[in-house]
């Protein structure tokens, strides 16, 4: 792994949300709990640790107890030719069930496909790809 990878704190619902982000984007995912990793900031079945390994990379947990859950503003996640133009369709489908298409995923005057979407966790995705 190298790169950026987003390290995401959610409310309660890491295992759910990386469980999601599975379906979306397929890849390895590792859930490991509070209890696992001997900690007891927060409930023992809570997700301490959790990575998602593929052609997107994540990593989430619940947040502990003086943590704030993700609530990201002013910001958004790039997927600009990560995978093939059909991949990156199938992944802005998905992650607006449940979400919100914030900019339809269309042509561009420059020649290149684009689009926004906030899934259904509220992170925004920029999805896009070029069509030779």
């Amino acid at each position: 792994m190298s790169g950026l990878v987003p390290y995401l704190f959610f409310p309660g619902n890491a295992a759910e949300a990386l469980t999601f982000y599975r379906y979306v984007f397929g890849g390895e995912l590792q859930l490991l709990t509070y209890e696992q990793f001997g900690r007891t900031d927060g409930p023992g079945d809570a997700i301490a640790h959790g990575q998602l390994s593929g052609l997107v990379d994540l990593f989430a947990s619940d947040a502990a107890g003086d943590e704030d859950a993700v609530h990201i503003v002013g910001a958004t996640f790039s997927l600009l030719g990560t995978a093939d133009s059909e991949t990156l369709k199938q992944w802005f489908t998905a992650l607006a069930d449940g979400g919100n298409i914030t900019d339809p995923l269309q042509k561009r005057p420059w020649g290149d496909f684009d689009g926004q979407v906030t899934d259904r966790y509220g992170i925004r995705w920029l999805i896009g790809y070029q069509e030779s």
